[in-house]
Formats: C-alpha cells, sequence, structure tokens
C-alpha cells in the first residue's frame, strides 16, 4: 500500500480526532477511518488538504482517482466523556461493509475494560483486514498490547503513520501520562510595548471584546484556571464561562487560586461564586491555619501543600492536578506567576493578544516576569505558530520550545 495513500486517510481521521477536542478529556482526542478498497486518492485533494502539512504530497504524481472518499464506509471519533470511542462509531456507520476492510485510526485501539469495552474485540467482531494506527497509546493498561491483539487475531498492523501528528494532538494527554502533570497553556493580552498593566495596575481593557469572547471559548474546554493571589486581589476576576447565548460550555473548569498567604478577600468575585463554580484555593504552611475552615465553609476547596518554596509548591500542584485528571491547565496570570512557571520550564503553550496600544513607563507590569534568561540565544520559542486577527488585536498562539 503507498503511503501517501495512507497518509491521506489518516489525515482525515486526525481532523475527525480534533472534533473531540475538550469533549473527551482526560481521555485522549481519536479519529476513525474504515476504507473498503483504498486506493490512489485525487492529487488535488491531497494538496488542498496538507498544503502546510510537511511536504506530505511531494510523491503525489500517481494518484488519480477521483472516488477516494466514496470509498469511505464508516467514520467516527471520540465524541464525549464515557461515550463510544472512535472505532466503535466507524464500526457501527460501516455496518457490514466493514468486513475485509482497512481501519484507520489515530490512536492504538484499546484492548482493556474501562468504561466502555475493549475496541480490539469489536474491531476483530467486525472483520476487519487491516489496521492501520498514527501512534501508540502511552496508557499503561494499553501501550501497545491492543496491536499485539490484533496480530494475534491474523489483522495486519501497520503502526506510525502521520505519527507526529497524532502526537501533537494529544499532546496534553501525553504530558498528563507521562510527566505527570496537566499540559499548561499560558494566555495573557498585552499592548505593542509589552505591557499587561499600567505602571498603577490599569489593565481594563487591553485587548478587544472580539479577543475576550475567544479566551471564553478557550477557557470553556478546559480543566481549571490557574491565578496568583495578586491577580487575584486587583483584578478581582470572575474566571467562569461566558458563552454567547444558545452556546454550552464544553466544560466548566475549576477555578485554582495560587494563594500561599491565604490573602483572598471573601468579598471576591471568586469568593462570593465558590458555591456556583469550582473554587480551589491553594495555601502555603504560612497560611494562617483558620483560614482552611473558613473557605470550605463558604463552599471553596482549600488545599495546603507544605513545601519551602512557591516553586516546589507549584510543581506538587501540577502532580495534584494531573492526579484529579486534569488535562489542561489555563494559566491567565499574572506576570509573577507566569514567570515562576517560565523558569520551571513547565508552560508548554501560549496565546498572547497583542493590542494596537502603547502605554509606556518602565514601572508598568510585563506578562512573564521571574529570572527569566541572561541570553537571547537561550530565549525560548515557538513552534507550530499560528498568527490570526482578532478584531483589532493579533493573536499569537503557538508551542513552547525551551
Amino acid at each position: 500500500m503507498s503511503s501517501n495513500v495512507d497518509q491521506f486517510y489518516m489525515r482525515r481521521a486526525l481532523k475527525l480526532a480534533a472534533l473531540g477536542r475538550g469533549a473527551v478529556e482526560p481521555n485522549p482526542m481519536v479519529g476513525c477511518v474504515i476504507v473498503r478498497d483504498p486506493r490512489p486518492a485525487d492529487c488535488a485533494k491531497i494538496a488542498a488538504d496538507c498544503a502546510n502539512s510537511d511536504g506530505v504530497c511531494a510523491d503525489c504524481s500517481d494518484f488519480a482517482d477521483e472516488t477516494a472518499e466514496a470509498r469511505i464506509v464508516g467514520e467516527g471519533w471520540h465524541q464525549r466523556y464515557g461515550g463510544p470511542h472512535a472505532e466503535v462509531n466507524a464500526l457501527k456507520a460501516a455496518g457490514d461493509a466493514a468486513k475485509g476492510a482497512t481501519m484507520y485510526v489515530t490512536l492504538e485501539p484499546c484492548s482493556h475494560f474501562g468504561k466502555t469495552p475493549p475496541c480490539c474485540d469489536a474491531v476483530i467482531a467486525a472483520g476487519i483486514r487491516r489496521v492501520v494506527v498514527a501512534t501508540r497509546d502511552p496508557f499503561p493498561k494499553v501501550d501497545g498490547s491492543g496491536i499485539e491483539k490484533l496480530e494475534a487475531a491474523g489483522i495486519e498492523v501497520k503502526v506510525g503513520v502521520l505519527e507526529n501528528k497524532a502526537r501533537e494532538l494529544n499532546a496534553p494527554y501525553w504530558t498528563r501520562l507521562t510527566k505527570k502533570r496537566p499540559w499548561v497553556i499560558g494566555k495573557w493580552a498585552m499592548t505593542l510595548d509589552g505591557k499587561i498593566a499600567t505602571r498603577v495596575g490599569s489593565s481594563y481593557w487591553i485587548s478587544s471584546e472580539e479577543s475576550r469572547a475567544l479566551v471564553h471559548r478557550l477557557r470553556s474546554r478546559v480543566d481549571a484556571i490557574l491565578i496568583g493571589s495578586r491577580t487575584a486581589m486587583e483584578d478581582d476576576p470572575k474566571l467562569t464561562v461566558r458563552l454567547p447565548e444558545g452556546e454550552t460550555p464544553l466544560r466548566t473548569p475549576t477555578r485554582v487560586v495560587f494563594d500561599s498567604g491565604g490573602t483572598l478577600s471573601a468579598f471576591s468575585e471568586l469568593a462570593l461564586t465558590a458555591r456556583d463554580v469550582p473554587l480551589l484555593l491553594v495555601f502555603g504552611p504560612e497560611a494562617p491555619a483558620e483560614k482552611k475552615t473558613f473557605w470550605e465553609s463558604k463552599g471553596a476547596e482549600a488545599l495546603v501543600i507544605d513545601a519551602p518554596t512557591r516553586e516546589q509548591r507549584l510543581i506538587l500542584l501540577m502532580e495534584e492536578l494531573a492526579g484529579r485528571g486534569m488535562t489542561n491547565l489555563l494559566v491567565e496570570g499574572g506576570g509573577e506567576l507566569l514567570g515562576r512557571l517560565f523558569d520551571l520550564e513547565l508552560i508548554d503553550e501560549v496565546n498572547v493578544f497583542v493590542a494596537p496600544k502603547i502605554v509606556g513607563g518602565k514601572e508598568a507590569v510585563v506578562p512573564v516576569g521571574g529570572v527569566g534568561r541572561e541570553l537571547m540565544r537561550k530565549a525560548a520559542t515557538l513552534k507550530n505558530r499560528k498568527t490570526e486577527i482578532v478584531g483589532p488585536d493579533i493573536l499569537i498562539s503557538g508551542v513552547v520550545v525551551y
């Protein structure tokens, strides 16, 4: 089978997988396509599909069959946590046509009982002849056993087609399983001269209404939002998800305040909504003992992390959140907290809104504080970078490379 053919259908499966973003975590996003007699697909379709994907179409000269999509007899994706997996949805769509067909799936089919039965059993029972897998599943109860089970049943298995793309798609899932922490997304809005507040702390509003609406959509797909105690005091945010009428959030993120000294005001917006939206306060050992009891009486959860430094507390907090199944963590500042995370190389992704405004002032607040890098050649960079126009602002996003 031509590698280009396999890439064509795997690329479609990856697009399907991405439809589950925000709805399936802590499970991975998975897409599946079932094809009868896969043959070379139309080159123009391939080129349009992968124009920005590492030159996948370089060898498409013999792609001439315009019926490529007609050969797809079933497809599906993991749509919600606890629901049927991608393979099961695709097999249901294919019906009897799955017998003798080729299955393209972005992650190794599971071989164990979880919230749903093993996908491998369904694949074998359907009579699938060949399975093309983008990447193995790092989950310890799978991690190669799904592939072994399929091969033991006489099914031809090919692994590694667009593996890097599949791992990039599920980087948060990989991070939680292998690094024992959530995928950390740094978000901030700043002026053209790199300030997130003026010298007297004024920050409303730097970004546009369009940018703020986009932030709420970002919030709606993460497990938690983290801020520091200074931001909680100065900005008094709610950190809730507020979408346009008729839109339903994919999830309700837990608001997390890194508040070592237990200084959050009982009259803050976070406190007043603690019974309505989950609120987790992270205290250090120096916080007064009665603070924990007080906040629990208000409906919040108080977590005391007994470590000597704030850096150590942040690391332990990450482990705690991952242990709770949290996959994506959005950090909304401020500069001190983002700086500590940057120094620890814990920021995985950034979403930066740059507004066409200049405030000046050497004492104005910068988005990333901390110690920082001494040499420019050691500055962190971005891969998978995207630049978008959002109203009057520019959104720059990407994965951080240290």
